[in-house]
């Protein structure tokens, strides 16, 4: 199935994207490269997200996107290229020291603490304010995740996709980070909670936050993004407004269909 021309869902954006250059990056990867043992996975990556900007990676399943992700925040070592974060070169740095530095991380596999309630597993999230980041509550993360509001001591492990999704999202924002990658966040989610979940980035967007996020749901990307880069076999291969990349059907045909 082709999702080219598929309708975007409501609040979508992409044409109000930053021109180049208007805001400093802070976050900027330039010619990464990971391997996978003997497997190489990226092929000099290089993409950057501005200050109170929500940019896409997106492709495929097997692009590159999850492993680029993983190689911004150390989970895989990168074997060449750069990766600077708010003005500082982390790419050898092990991950809990770059979380340390305001980036923030939501796995695709959630990996919430079932037995811990959700009030509890913000708080195993919480982190000092630090100059240059929005900072959290628990009330004002309610606020963003209405849902969790309502079940704050209900455990984990009794709560559904959706709204583990929330929760995972919610713990790291704990973090008062400055930036947040989100891998996968719509991934096997019902339509009215990936449209909750647009909301939400579209809210914390307005507090400032800077997002990267990986996802083959280009319609959901479409609704909150700013700009987009695309992925395929480890390569970007097009970099551009969320509006351009609208107005470009055989480019979405060629690395997004499927």
């Amino acid at each position: 199935m082709s999702i080219a021309g598929a309708a975007p869902l409501r609040g979508a954006h992409g044409d109000e994207a930053p021109r180049s250059g208007a805001v400093p990056a802070i976050l900027s990867v330039k010619d990464l490269h990971a391997f996978y043992g003997r497997a190489h996975i990226l092929h000099g990556v290089s993409l950057e997200a501005r200050a109170g900007e929500v940019v896409a990676l997106l492709g495929r399943n097997g692009a590159g996107k999850s492993t680029a992700m993983k190689a911004i925040m150390g989970l895989v070592p990168p074997a060449q290229g750069e990766v600077s974060f708010a003005g500082r070169r982390i790419e050898r740095l092990p991950p809990y020291r770059i979380a340390r530095l305001g980036l923030g991380y939501v796995p695709e596999e959630r990996r919430i603490f079932t037995e811990l309630s959700v009030r509890e597993n913000l708080e195993v999230g919480r982190q000092a304010a630090r100059a240059g980041a929005p900072a959290w509550s628990e009330d004002k993360l309610f606020a963003i995740f209405p849902n969790l509001a309502r079940m704050r001591e209900r455990p984990g492990g009794r709560m559904s996709g959706g709204e583990q999704q929330m929760l995972t999202i919610a713990r790291t924002l704990m973090g008062n980070p400055k930036c947040v990658l989100l891998d996968e966040p719509s991934e096997g989610l019902a339509p009215i909670i990936v449209e909750q979940m647009a909301q939400s980035i579209r809210l914390l967007k307005g507090e400032g936050l800077s997002v990267l996020l990986c996802e083959q749901n280009l319609r959901f990307c479409e609704a909150i993004a700013d700009r987009a880069y695309i992925i395929e076999k480890g390569q970007i291969r097009f970099g551009g407004t969320m509006a351009e990349l609208a107005a470009n059907a055989s480019l979405r045909e060629q690395y997004l269909s499927v």
